[in-house]
């Protein structure tokens, strides 16, 4: 048999200390990737924004009635 070694009692101080450090990786990560994200979303919107556009223009033209008007 192996010896698994069980800590002690665990505090409420021993997981704050490492939920908070925990927390600080993740949010210091985060921030390091913040403006490539906000570029990288930005430049995602403007192609949607691009081919909405363009598949609007192109269903329009298909949908458009021609009206001829003649003088009597």
């Amino acid at each position: 048999m192996s010896k698994t070694s069980t800590p002690g009692h665990i505090s409420r101080d021993d997981l704050e200390r490492k939920l908070r450090g925990l927390q600080g990786d993740i949010k210091g990560a985060v921030d390091n990737q913040r403006s490539n994200l906000i570029m990288v979303a930005g430049g995602v919107g403007l192609v949607l924004v691009l081919v909405f556009y363009l598949l609007g223009r192109r269903s329009g033209k298909n949908k458009s009635t021609i009206v001829e008007i003649r003088r009597v």
